[in-house]
């Protein structure tokens, strides 16, 4: 669960930093408008999301073992089940 929370956090994180510098510039650049914060929102997603993929890989590996580890612990389980029930 902590692998969870640390990777969401950085994500999270990094959109906010990146929306944050991206709607600086876009008013500075085009000023106030109508439209003036749902542009740099689109454009910080897709840019944090470019960017996570290179510096958050160890945090989203670390995430992607534990949650198969899971996986397998559950299957393992099912299995032992499903065992039992056949010796009946």
């Amino acid at each position: 669960m902590k692998e969870f929370w640390t990777y969401t956090l950085l994500r999270l994180a990094l959109f906010v930093v990146t929306y944050a510098v991206i709607a600086g510039v876009w008013l500075l650049v085009v000023g106030r408008d109508s439209q003036a914060f749902l542009w740099p929102f689109v454009i910080a997603a897709l840019l944090s999301s470019f960017i996570s993929l290179k510096y958050l890989a160890p945090q989203r590996e670390r995430l992607a073992a534990r949650v198969q580890a899971r996986a397998e612990k559950a299957s393992a389980l099912m299995e032992q089940i499903r065992s039992r029930e056949d010796e009946d």
